[in-house]
């Protein structure tokens, strides 16, 4: 009983789901019936609906897609899981399988607002005894309501995404923004910082009403959800703003995704509203606060923004460029909120 409270107490002492999930499998594994298991991401993009693991544990190890080497890991259709997909059409909260190999599968999926979000799958050789099984229920149960909660503190109502508050508590963990006080060269790996603008979202509330600048809203974040990692984050900041917290990327990298992304947008066909485009500025976070890293992606935003929409500014090139005059940014100046 000692380690199963104790497993309990590390579950709901996280604050973000990706050590949610690593501690909730490896609390699971750590009962000692449990071969392999995996925690993974449900997503819907339009009207598909697409999963890729999150953190599993095989062989014995570990592993995440926080981790460098799973970051590219992609996104396969539903279709590829076809046990998790019986139990979203028949809506069920649990469902065992027989696997290929004969192993017993488990699949226990998260439903929250009606929607999968979320499924943990566990693999053993042989069945689960009822008193194992019972276990697993009981810490899946605790995971699936703290993951709610989490959920509800943690994300955007509308479109899912992190929201500012989480924002912030990212930018404070330490490394979350990769800098060091000292200059990276401009062909090496760093991280940086976006601010996307929706162009001219007020004309579209005016005209098609809010229930439709809010759907704009939503296929945005699916949109932003498709086009960057695992690794990086995407926030929604209130309105029409989103920031992008984009890892790991030199910066002819950086400028190839986020010019990707915006060509997605521009090319993406919005129900009854027609073209939508987005203006985007972005800069290192190697150096400075988090609210002098915000004001300069800000800075270059609003360039963007007077100087023909639709299109890509990077900070410090705009500044060595003449184009834009470097400016000492405090609280009061950044206008995301």
């Amino acid at each position: 009983m000692k380690p199963l409270l104790q497993h309990l107490v590390e579950i709901t002492g996280h604050r973000d789901h990706a050590r949610l999930e690593i501690s909730v499998i490896s609390a699971l594994h750590q009962l000692g019936e449990v071969k392999e298991i995996r925690a993974l991401e449900v997503v819907s993009i339009g009207e598909e609906t697409h999963v890729r693991p999150k953190a599993w544990i095989q062989d014995g190890k570990l592993h995440s897609i926080e981790e460098s080497e799973h970051a590219d890991l992609p996104r396969l259709p539903l279709a590829a899981y076809p046990a998790l997909g019986e139990c979203i059409q028949k809506h069920l909260s649990n469902l065992e399988t027989q696997g290929e190999a004969g192993e017993t599968e488990l699949w226990l999926p998260v439903w929250l607002h009606e929607k999968v979000v979320a499924c943990l799958e566990l693999r053993n050789d042989k069945p689960l005894s009822q008193d194992m099984l019972n276990v697993i229920h009981g810490i899946f149960h605790v995971y699936r309501n703290y993951q709610s909660l989490l959920d509800y503190s943690e994300r955007d109502a509308l479109t899912g995404l992190f929201n500012r508050k989480t924002f912030d508590a990212e930018f404070a963990r330490p490394g979350a923004t990769g800098a060091s006080g000292a200059l990276t060269p401009a062909d090496a790996p760093q991280h940086w910082l976006a601010v996307v603008d929706i162009d001219h979202f007020k004309q579209v509330n005016d005209r098609f009403g809010h229930l439709y600048g809010d759907e704009v809203l939503i296929l945005m974040a699916n949109l932003l959800r498709s086009s960057f990692r695992a690794q990086d984050r995407i926030f929604r900041f209130g309105g029409e703003e989103f920031v992008i917290l984009l890892r790991s990327a030199t910066l002819e990298t950086a400028r190839q995704i986020f010019n990707r992304f915006r060509a997605s947008v521009e090319s993406h066909a919005f129900p009854q509203v027609g073209r939508v485009t987005v203006s985007l500025g972005f800069v290192s976070t190697q150096r400075g606060t988090a609210v002098e890293i915000l004001g300069h992606a800000d800075q270059a935003l609003y360039y963007a923004k007077e100087h023909g929409r639709n299109q890509v500014c990077h900070y410090d090139e705009l500044v060595n460029s003449g184009e834009l005059a470097t400016q000492t940014v405090v609280a009061e100046d950044v206008e995301l909120f």
